[in-house]
């Protein structure tokens, strides 16, 4: 079904059709993190682990080519997600077919990497709330990415270390009292991003693709300060500022090799992840994440749907029964308050053609409905139909080694 395409003709006399190719980019917050450092990869040196193998099977239902997967701890060895991709992905699970990815990106991030202050001013530093990202240990909750094409490594950006403070007029918390949170020796140091902030270019062939991977830090867990809601809040801004084009608007941006500014007005991206905001429920900031779904530089249409959301939530009951959202674009099963809600996002920006979209929610009766049990969020996908000039040769890009790599199938 991803197979690229040649379009058809018509009956009358018409210049040859651009050639076109099918790429599907999905996000799964697939929930794989262990409680301690090394849990995780302890799990994936098996084939046998029951979560595991149901989140590979909804990877294997869906079979994007491009795909985020959020809350899969780091393993500096790389190890992990090698064994994820060969012990569970690339082997038949509940009778679906195998997949492999050939390319895949992993780096560090901030969860449970410890600060020296008490960052959540409970009177003692330490522990996952000093954390510069939340998390019990450095990775846990972090982030891979698993792609069917190339992805191009001189290119691909992290922003794990730009600071807070440096973005232009940041929503930082101020306590109760009037006085700042955080001092200015906390925000000399405190990083933006809860986990971290991947530019993470794929080379289609119809060119490359920016793969925008963040897990913005949860609105809640905080007090009237709000300093979760307000860095959710401007992780979120980050994005939109960093796919704007507008060079002004991108100039205090910064990698974590130095370098500076946004993409570029012609880019192609898809912004994907699990921004915990919600357009319409929850607890986040106020207009969090109508930063992206408003942007001008963003397809906020069509909205993945599903039909196992809408029966979810009236199943569920509670606060669903009273939100304005609609359950069917729902993306996470959370308790109430506040309920199921929209956090997964994949946000492909204007002048890609969106051809599908969906949410892998399937009705309790129907099949794969055993396979929901993998995490408390779904995984959301988009089609892309991305065109190649009529005068530009088809050349497929190169993988290691100058092996030419195969365009996937199936």
């Amino acid at each position: 079904a991803m197979a690229m395409a040649v379009a058809g003709g018509s009956a009358q006399a018409q210049p040859a059709a651009a050639e076109q190719v099918r790429i599907r980019v999905a996000s799964f917050n697939a929930s794989l993190f262990g409680s301690q450092a090394g849990e995780l990869a302890g799990r994936l040196r098996g084939r046998q682990d029951e979560q595991i193998r149901r989140v590979a099977a909804v990877i294997q239902a869906v079979r994007p080519d491009v795909l985020l997967v959020n809350e899969f701890d780091y393993d500096g060895s790389g190890r992990a997600a090698q064994d994820f991709m060969f012990n569970y992905l690339m082997r038949r699970q509940f009778g679906l077919d195998a997949i492999r990815y050939r390319y895949h990106h992993v780096a560090p991030v901030n969860t449970g990497v410890d600060s020296p202050f008490d960052l959540n001013r409970d009177g003692e530093r330490g522990g996952p709330g000093d954390a510069w990202g939340f998390g019990a240990f450095p990775g846990q909750y972090g982030m891979l990415v698993l792609s069917r094409y190339p992805i191009d490594r001189g290119r691909q950006r992290s922003f794990r270390l730009f600071k807070w403070k440096d973005m232009p007029g940041a929503l930082l918390p101020v306590h109760p009292s009037g006085q700042a949170w955080y001092s200015d020796t906390m925000l000399r140091w405190l990083p933006l991003a809860s986990k971290s902030i991947w530019d993470v270019p794929v080379w289609t062939p119809a060119g490359h693709l920016h793969l925008l991977a963040s897990h913005p830090t949860p609105p809640v867990f905080d007090g009237e300060e709000g300093r979760n809601s307000r860095r959710n809040h401007d992780e979120i801004r980050f994005l939109a500022d960093y796919v704007s084009g507008d060079p002004e608007r991108a100039a205090y941006i910064y990698d974590d090799e130095g370098r500076t500014g946004g993409l570029a007005a012609d880019d192609h991206f898809v912004v994907a992840g699990d921004l915990n905001a919600d357009p319409n429920d929850g607890h986040s900031h106020p207009g969090a994440i109508g930063q992206l779904l408003a942007h001008p530089r963003i397809q906020a249409t069509p909205v993945p749907a599903s039909a196992g959301g809408p029966e979810s939530a009236h199943r569920l009951g509670g606060g669903n029964l009273t939100h304005r959202g609609d359950p069917a674009h729902d993306t996470a099963v959370f308790g109430d308050p506040p309920g199921n809600l929209r956090v997964d996002y994949v946000l492909p920006s204007t002048g890609l053609r969106v051809v599908d979209a969906g949410v892998y929610w399937p009705l309790s009766g129907d099949a794969g409905a055993h396979l929901l049990d993998a995490s408390d969020h779904r995984l959301v996908w988009i089609d892309l139909e991305l065109e190649l000039p009529p005068e530009q040769p088809r050349r497929r890009p190169r993988g290691p080694r100058g092996r030419r790599v195969r365009s996937p199938a199936g």
